[in-house]
């Protein structure tokens, strides 16, 4: 087709603010989960239990039984060994200190009087025995104090109003002294602008000096007006967008 077929009133431009089409992403960088193993596995998905193959345990040094090599005696059986009786020349044994026990006739069963034959009772006559009242400890009536009750001060009793006598006050009374108050002039004036509006308050102070730096500034014989920034350079590059799908005007058949 002719270049005079109409494509509408859009042109190519700059865009106005960023778009997610002009940045190229990380592409396969991130990938998904994996569904297989134990370790990292895809939290969504089911997961099988896993098993793994241990070690094999050390072998014991010591053994718990003597084993197949074990020599049984020839005269040794079921019920013990079975042999002659064997004797050994041993020095005599030292006896041990004999039991002093006492023996039958140590004992005199017909001393022991009221504690193994029956008897009457008897009595005697002896004092009494004071022992077992001792003096009392128990405090006796004088021991207690009872509070009074005459005043206002009186615990689980109702008490009447109490009066007191004192003696003049010198406030108020005819017998004042009023020399002592304070006349007119003892007060001071208040300021104005404490309770009222204040006004801006200027004062009249000495002139300031003006600042003085100890910078090392330049001076205009540093600067070069022949020296100046090289011009913008231009260079070549597309027209569109490579994001743009080209439009097909003519298909071949």
């Amino acid at each position: 087709m002719g270049s005079d077929v109409w494509v509408g009133p859009w042109r190519p431009h700059l865009p106005r603010g960023p778009i997610a089409a002009l940045y190229s992403g990380p592409g396969p960088k991130y990938k998904l989960p994996p569904n297989t193993g134990y370790i990292l596995h895809d939290p969504s998905r089911p997961r099988a239990p896993a098993f793994t193959f241990g070690a094999r345990l050390p072998t014991q040094q010591t053994s718990c039984g003597p084993g197949p090599g074990y020599l049984v005696p020839a005269r040794m059986t079921v019920r013990g060994r079975d042999s002659a009786p064997a004797y050994s020349i041993y020095g005599r044994p030292r006896h041990a200190a004999p039991f002093l026990t006492p023996g039958p006739g140590r004992y005199f069963p017909e001393r022991a009087g009221n504690a193994a034959y029956p008897s009457a009772p008897r009595h005697t006559i002896a004092p009494r025995n004071w022992g077992f009242r001792a003096e009392p400890q128990t405090p006796g009536p004088g021991t207690y104090t009872v509070p009074s009750l005459l005043g206002p001060r009186v615990v689980g009793k109702i008490s009447a109003p109490t009066y007191s006598i004192y003696g003049r006050s010198a406030v108020g009374s005819f017998c004042e002294d009023l020399s002592k108050t304070p006349g007119p002039c003892a007060y001071h004036a208040v300021n104005p602008g404490v309770y009222k509006p204040r006004a801006p308050q200027f004062s009249m102070l000495a002139r300031t000096s003006l600042p003085q730096g100890n910078t090392l500034n330049p001076g205009p014989a540093a600067y070069n007006v022949d020296q100046h920034r090289k011009p913008r350079g231009w260079s070549f590059g597309i027209r569109h967008s490579d994001y743009l799908a080209p439009m097909l005007t003519d298909v071949n058949d």
